[in-house]
């Protein structure tokens, strides 16, 4: 939007076949007339860990900012913007176990004292005046967990989420990642889209001689919950020929037993379909 309205240059960098993005290939997009490096921390669509450090290092030589988007990374394991170094970090409420509609954006200190609202008014505003104008707080932002008993802003999801063993859960997401892949070898036909190294608990998957919506309706039916199309990452699937995919996503309360779960159900589907 921001190209459209002053010109401003979008280079993209793109992905190759494991769906990883290559430092020679960030390397080579980013100049000295480079103003900002906007990145997925993780691929929603595929899971691919992007390489955070060497964004934020060659954005640094150059002068530029890093905004990273979040969504996808923030429940799987915890996050440091600190550590990042990056300059603004985003995410929404529903991906951290918490209502739609609101999210959070993060920025350094400093660069937000140097940026006034863009834009004022609307829904936002609870009264006006000329003094102190005031915004409405709205139910999506505001939330109840047991072991709270003030209301809070920032969110009963996030507080809860921050009372887990992060490292704990981020292993058993991976060991559970882990399982499903070696699994999802033994299912004829089946192609994993994204294999990049570095994952976060995500497995997008095709079946030869099937529609991912058709095996969702199938899984739905046993009781089984994914995703199916092209998951708001249009580009990405057309940069693997696909229309789309299905995805499986794993989280810190899923089980191996709902993995095994999940292939037998998958190989009912396919039996029915293929």
């Amino acid at each position: 939007m921001l190209a459209q309205q002053i010109g401003t240059v979008l280079k993209v960098v793109p992905v190759n076949p494991a769906g990883e993005l290559e430092p020679a290939a960030i390397a080579a997009a980013i100049t000295p007339r480079t103003r900002l490096c906007a990145f997925g921390h993780v691929s929603n669509a595929l899971g691919s860990v992007n390489p955070v450090a060497e964004i934020v290092r060659l954005a640094r030589a150059a002068g530029a900012k890093v905004l990273l988007d979040g969504a996808q990374a923030v429940a799987h394991g915890g996050v440091d913007v600190q550590a990042l170094d990056c300059d603004f970090y985003a995410f929404s409420g529903h991906k951290l176990y918490g209502p739609t509609g609101i999210g959070v954006l993060y920025g350094k200190r400093e660069l937000l004292a140097a940026m006034p609202p863009y834009q004022g008014g609307g829904d936002m505003i609870k009264t006006v005046s000329f003094d102190a104008p005031s915004t409405r707080p709205a139910a999506q932002i505001r939330g109840r967990h047991p072991a709270y008993r003030r209301r809070d802003r920032a969110g009963a999801a996030i507080r809860y989420f921050l009372s887990l063993d992060l490292a704990g859960a981020l292993a058993h997401e991976n060991a559970l990642l882990e399982h499903a892949t070696r699994r999802a070898a033994e299912v004829p036909g089946l192609r994993l889209i994204g294999t990049a190294r570095h994952k976060a608990a995500v497995m997008s998957f095709l079946i030869d001689g099937t529609h991912p919506q058709d095996l969702g309706v199938l899984l739905d039916s046993q009781g089984i919950a994914i995703r199916t199309g092209h998951h708001c990452a249009m580009p990405v699937m057309q940069r693997f020929g696909i229309p789309g995919t299905a995805r499986a996503s794993f989280a810190f309360y899923n089980t191996h037993d709902e993995i095994e779960r999940f292939f037998a159900a998958l190989d009912k589907a396919r039996r029915m379909l293929v």
